[in-house]
């Protein structure tokens, strides 16, 4: 029982302990909870005694702390962010007491000193809370990469999982415009285009998946707390469609403790096309204290097009706007319950498409019709936590709807006769193609988390996806329909995972997943006789069971190395496809991933190194069928090699460098040409599509004093991406990549107000991030998609 402070020392004994050797550090490990429960913990493992000087402050939510620290710092990390602080009162006792504000300093201008360099970093542990057991990363065996949120600069924010891109050397994409790509990891990439089957890369937002069948819809990442890329398959914790990774991120959770907020904006200037505005706006709101809080968030940004139509004698014609918001409200009852509730909206409005051929400086093309797109995305995600100390239930609620709209140039078809290729010389016309994904996902988890990243984790899910695809073709008052689909996906899956120490310093985690599934799908807008002709029994609906087995080891000879190695197994189900004008079934594929790596840190410096191997069974890919719509098949088996190498350097206070490598070799060793479009020719065994063969980066980061009260931050990349093929045959085998991208953000200011400057594409290269504009054009057009030349933005930002 908690007491508040009044005559006597202490309220709340936690421990004794004498006073000789107090201030020695302890290996800690207190998880995130309310005070009462933490402080207890973090009493018996320290052997301190804490009391509360007010008993309302036992209910407030405290951080984690996992590391060797002393009394005094695990404290002050415990309480970091809240409004509450530590006070020593005893050799081995310690009061918490609400923090008085902190008057300003007022010093004469003559007197005031130059402020101190940035003390000398120290190592702070890690935890990666994608495992869903909070593992700490030293004893983590896979591949991860960890973006702090407070390293996000608001320019970053606002480019998306682009960002993600930019700074994991793991992490691809297509680009054929923001809300309608595609992310792969670690050179598991299917195909260029967005079609009926699942995606290869597993994103969450939170608790809650937001894609299965859909393409990324680039959220934008402002006031998050961290960016997790988990690279590999992860079948056992994420099941389908994790096959080569899963990116995790999480949001900043409401503060029960203290109003605040922030508001930002800023201009840009974009050589050779117009200028763009972006803005928005934080703000926390305690609604009952240390129980209730809301955190809402708006946001919009315009971005000026660069990409000019000579046909049509338009200008910066790819202009894309985007605006969203999203609001999220915590509640903590008390006894270790926290119930979260969140609601997130986000709409990108492209004008038109930007794609580009190789005439004249390589930011224009001819088109008959505008190409526009849309993605709409809708998130409602609830979440129930209970704590027993290191014990923990999560049970979630997520619904997730997408409407993906686009519009392509292409040559006319004989809508008579869908099956037969445009006649030569036909007419330009648009077609349009509208995708709407309608997803329920449910997940109750009871884990038990321990030192070194032992303990267990049972768990049970649901998954309930319907995608409905519409096609037409001709102008807006003339449009006529053709052959769509509507696939479903039930899922129910139970999983698990147990990990042990059977020696010191050697972790063991053995998991499985256990998964059902039942598809369906039908045709859409065409005579279903018409739609069965070539596959009578696509219309059929049909279950599949899979299960995944997993197995790693972590050693850690040394405090600062850790040596890993891992298998794991990762599925997608089948569906159905439209070809032409009928439709087609497609199988599940399958990986299996064995990797090997390490990590060694310190203070100053660490490094990693990752080689995987993959066997890929019966791949599925978004291919183009004979007139330019994306479909699906099997391609056949196929292998993928990687070898990744990253590190980071802090020579000195306030500056850090950084690095990254990655090589991929990837090869159908078995191709399936029965399933094949007639005209796609022979198939190159060389690789599959977009794994470019090498990506890198270079980085630095510098943060140092300017002035009496002013810092300076200045931060920099150069990013290349090797070359790769856009997709499967002699079509679609075109080259891409193989460019260098650059950028660099400078801002002055302090924690409350700044100013920024942030440049992209320094050298204002042009580069062919993507070779494919409009699938219908792609036989007789050489398409790339150009960087977004040199620009430049203005920014500030205050909070309070």
């Amino acid at each position: 029982m908690v007491r508040a402070l009044s005559l006597t020392p202490v309220a709340l004994l936690v421990a004794t302990a004498p006073a000789l050797g107090q201030e020695r550090a302890t290996d800690i490990d207190v998880p995130a909870a309310n005070a009462e429960t933490a402080i207890r913990a973090l009493g018996q493992q320290a052997r301190i005694s804490v009391g509360f000087r007010d008993p309302r402050l036992t209910r407030m939510r405290v951080n984690a702390v996992r590391g060797r620290y002393t009394p005094a710092q695990a404290l002050e990390r415990l309480l970091a962010g809240t409004s509450a602080r530590a006070v020593r009162v005893a050799p081995a006792s310690f009061v918490i007491e609400r923090a008085p504000p902190r008057p300003p300093r007022v010093v004469p201008q003559a007197e005031r000193p130059r402020p101190a360099p940035p003390p000398e970093p120290e190592p702070e542990e890690i935890i990666v809370t994608a495992t869903k057991r909070d593992v700490p990363l030293a004893a983590y065996a896979g591949a991860a990469e960890i973006i702090a949120g407070e390293r996000l600069s608001l320019a970053e924010a606002a480019r998306g999982t682009n960002l993600i891109e930019t700074r994991a050397a793991s992490v691809t994409s297509t680009h054929l415009g923001s809300g309608r790509n595609k992310l792969f990891i670690r050179g598991i990439a299917d195909s260029s285009f967005v079609g009926p089957t699942q995606a290869t890369v597993g994103q969450y937002w939170g608790n809650s998946r937001i894609t299965y069948s859909a393409p990324d819809p680039s959220l934008r990442l402002y006031d998050v707390r961290s960016v997790e890329v988990l690279e590999g398959p992860q079948g056992t914790l994420y099941g389908a469609g994790s096959l080569g990774g899963v990116v995790r991120v999480v949001p900043n959770a409401p503060d029960l403790a203290a109003v605040n907020g922030s508001i930002w904006g800023g201009v840009q200037a974009t050589q050779h096309g117009d200028p763009g505005v972006d803005g928005g706006a934080v703000l926390n709101l305690p609604l009952v204290e240390d129980r209730l809080a809301l955190r809402v968030l708006a946001f919009g940004a315009a971005e000026g097009g660069y990409i000019d139509d000579r046909q049509r004698h338009l200008r910066d014609v790819n202009r894309v706007n985007s605006w969203g918001g999203r609001a999220a409200l915590r509640f903590q009852p008390g006894d270790d319950w926290t119930i979260d509730l969140t609601g997130l909206g986000q709409k990108i409005d492209g004008r038109d498409s930007q794609y580009a051929d190789r005439v004249g400086d390589g930011l224009s093309r001819e088109s008959t019709v505008a190409q526009p797109y849309r993605n709409e995305f809708w998130l409602g995600d609830l979440v129930v936590r209970k704590a027993w100390g290191s014990l923990e239930w999560t049970s979630s609620v997520g619904y997730a709807n997408q409407h993906v709209f686009e519009q392509f140039e292409g040559p006319r078809l004989n809508a008579a006769r869908p099956d037969e290729a445009p006649a030569l010389g036909a007419i330009q016309t648009a077609f349009t193609q509208r995708n709407r994904i309608r997803m329920l996902t449910a997940e109750t988890r009871l884990a038990r988390r321990d030192k070194d990243g032992a303990g267990w984790l049972v768990a049970a899910s649901l998954l309930h996806n319907r995608a409905r695809v519409r096609r037409r073709m001709g102008e807006t008052s003339m449009r006529e329909m053709l052959t769509g689909v509507r696939n479903a996906v039930d899922e129910v899956t139970l999983y698990g995972e147990y990990a042990i120490v059977p020696i010191e310093r050697t972790t063991v985690t053995l998991g499985g997943r256990l998964t059902r599934s039942r598809l369906s799908g039908r045709s859409e807008d065409v005579a279903r006789v018409v739609a069965l002709r070539v596959d009578p029994g696509a219309g059929d609906s049909r279950a599949e069971t899979q299960f995944l087995p997993s197995a790693s080891i972590s050693w850690r000879p040394a405090d600062q190395l850790t040596l890993f190695a891992r298998y794991q197994e990762g599925f997608r189900p089948g569906g159905i496809a439209v070809r032409q004008d009928y439709i087609q079934r497609f199988e599940g594929d399958r990986v299996a991933t064995m990797e090997v790596g390490s990590r060694i840190g310190s203070g100053r410096a660490d490094a990693g190194v990752t080689v995987s191997h993959t066997r890929w069974r019966n791949i599925q890919a978004d291919i183009v069928d004979g007139f330019g719509f994306p479909t699906t098949a099997n391609i056949g088996n196929g292998r993928v090699w990687s070898v990744g190498v990253s590190g980071r350097w802090r020579p000195v206070p306030g500056l850090e460098l950084d690095a990254a490598l990655y090589l991929n070799d990837s090869r159908v060793t078995e191709p399936a040409f029965s399933i094949l479009p007639l005209d796609a020719g022979p198939i190159d065994k060389s690789r599959l599509p977009n794994v470019a063969d090498k990506s890198g980066r270079l980085g630095i980061r510098y943060s140092g004093p300017l002035g009496t009260d002013q810092r300076f931050d200045v931060s920099g990349y150069a990013r290349y991406i090797g070359q790769s093929t856009l997709g499967i045959g002699s079509i679609l085998g075109r080259l891409q990549g193989d460019y260098v991208d650059t950028g660099l953000e400078v801002r002055v200011g302090d924690d409350r107000r700044g100013l920024s400057l942030t440049a992209t594409n320094l050298l204002d290269a042009r580069g062919n991030r993507f070779a494919l504009g409009s699938p219908f054009l792609i036989r007789d057009q050489d398409q790339t998609t150009p960087l977004r030349p040199r620009s430049v933005r203005i920014g500030f930002d205050l909070a309070f």
